[in-house]
């Protein structure tokens, strides 16, 4: 379905169902959308982006902030529609989803005009000789996005209103699994007035995300799964479409002998279990230094036995369903395969046997190693294995022994310790004493290095993936020649010498002796 913020009905010849993989329950129905009602609809919009373009930042943000408003009134409404297509806890659907874009919006509201204003280059000694530059930021025309089921709601809101804030159009493709918190988004920006065409949101499988990419638009946004990742590449790379790819994540945690036991065992428990684990940035890799991880293991087992597991519509529900039966199999895989290896399990291990639903209990595995599938692939599951190690240099190599890179944390008092082990490890963000969150900082960016994928979301960076930027030099002596133009000649010649000795050292003094040469090149340039 294409749903633009001012909707005419489209007829299709089948359905998505929404199920709340808590209960298997129908939530209700999205159309499937044709790759003609796609491209019609990115025509639309590329109709529409000009207009949109042309508003002051300004009054671009009167919209956003309308829509927030909007979100702010429904919360509960939204929140719970969150949990009952994820599994996960309407808590969790207000503070890990809402709360950030709430958040995102008024803080791009406010400072995109700042964050993207004209940009003037210091080029040196040829600002002596009347020239500046400077760069313009444009908007790249539409922009779609591919965004993933584990966080329905924040990942494609948020780089919405970074890709409507810089001037662009915005196609949304939400996953099957959950179409209907997608609808949500282009429904609230409707009733916030938003000029028609430019946000279109298209329900549907995997064909209908080919169908945007071969529209075509001008920038594909993509979060999910690395095979998947490759798949969206090789397709825009038949149009040169440029991609920002936000991949998988197998990310490590470190506890150091000085940390804060407290903090780290609660810091482990909830950066493993919230959101049922399916966090790229969940920790899927624990290592704790040897001398504490007796005492550090027994104290998450007990804080991980004390959570409490149910439908996420619960008030009091830590942890709730995952959103698959597909992915809670591949979780089950990979615990099995790690008993097989030599693993124990002080705690889960299993699909939860009180629940009809998708659910699988918070599991601790000890006894772990980089032979087994739990430390190497991608879980994405509630499973926390801990490893232990003896020295920081040992730490490090734990980390980095792996094909991914999006996130990392570092945990112990000696901050100075911990910046120097962080900036050994290979991610795109590394954290000391927090975990996970720093996806919800709007100021700061987001993305992976390695089979995490490349590209930024979030922060000026990721604002800047949602822009061209112009370089526009300026002659302000416009009657005066260059010295490298036609003709060349002896003089000509011995001067590009000089250029090469002096001018090139950026030293004013040193270039002063090849005036002469200059004047007398200007004149023979003129005759």
């Amino acid at each position: 379905m294409s749903t633009q913020t001012r909707p005419t009905p489209l007829t299709s010849t089948t359905e998505i169902i929404s199920y709340d993989p808590a209960t298997g329950e129908e939530i209700g129905r999205a159309p499937q959308t044709t790759a003609a009602q796609v491209t019609a609809a990115v025509k639309r919009a590329r109709a529409a982006q000009p207009a949109w373009a042309s508003l002051t930042f300004r009054e671009r943000a009167r919209f956003i902030l309308s829509a927030r408003q909007i979100v702010l009134d429904e919360i509960d409404e939204i929140a719970t529609l969150i949990s009952r297509e994820t599994g996960k806890p309407v808590s969790e659907a207000i503070s890990m989803e809402i709360v950030p874009t709430l958040d995102l919006m008024h803080y791009f509201a406010r400072y995109t005009a700042n964050l993207l204003r004209p940009q003037k280059i210091d080029i040196g000694q040829y600002g002596l000789m009347g020239r500046t530059s400077r760069i313009v930021y444009k908007p790249l025309g539409v922009v779609g996005i591919i965004s993933p089921w584990n966080f329905p709601w924040a990942t494609p809101l948020d780089e919405v209103v970074m890709a409507l804030m810089a001037g662009n159009a915005v196609a949304v493709k939400p996953s099957e699994l959950t179409p209907l918190t997608a609808l949500k988004i282009g429904d609230v920006f409707e009733r916030a007035d938003l000029p028609a065409g430019l946000l279109s949101v298209f329900t549907g499988d995997g064909a209908t995300g080919v169908a945007l990419i071969d529209a075509p638009v001008d920038k594909i946004m993509f979060t999910g799964s690395v095979a998947t990742g490759k798949r969206v590449a090789e397709a825009a790379a038949k149009h040169l479409t440029s991609v920002v790819l936000e991949l998988g994540g197998k990310d490590p945690m470190i506890v150091l002998e000085d940390a804060n036991l407290d903090n780290a065992v609660r810091g482990a428990v909830w950066g493993a279990f919230a959101n049922s684990g399916q966090a790229c940035a969940s920790i899927e890799r624990c290592y704790v230094q040897e001398s504490i991880a007796p005492e550090f293991i027994e104290r998450v087992v007990a804080e991980t036995k004390a959570l409490k597991q149910n439908v996420g519509t619960a008030a009091d529900t830590d942890v709730g369903a995952m959103s698959s039966e597909r992915q809670l199999r591949i979780v089950d895989e990979h615990v099995q395969d790690a008993l097989q290896r030599g693993a124990h399990i002080p705690t889960g291990g299993r699909r939860a046997p009180d629940f009809a639903g998708t659910f699988y209990e918070p599991t601790v595995l000890i006894d772990v190693d980089h032979r087994m599938e739990i430390m190497r692939e991608e879980t994405f599951g509630p499973v926390l294995p801990i490893m232990t190690f003896r020295t920081d240099a040992e730490a490090v190599a734990l980390a980095n022994d792996s094909i991914y890179g999006l996130t990392a944390s570092v945990w112990t008092k000696d901050i100075a310790r911990g910046k120097r082990l962080a900036e050994q490890i290979e991610a795109g963000t590394v954290m000391i004493n927090e975990v996970v969150y720093t996806h919800a900082l709007a100021q700061t960016p987001w993305g992976g290095v390695k089979q995490s994928g490349f590209g930024r979301t979030h922060g000026r960076l990721g604002l800047l993936e949602l822009v061209s930027p112009q370089h526009v030099h300026v002659n302000r002596i416009s009657f005066v020649p260059d010295v490298w133009w036609f003709r060349y000649s002896p003089p000509a010649g011995k001067l590009f010498h000089g250029l090469a000795k002096h001018f090139t050292t950026g030293s004013v003094v040193k270039s002063s002796r090849l005036l002469p040469q200059m004047i007398r090149r200007f004149f023979e340039i003129r005759s």
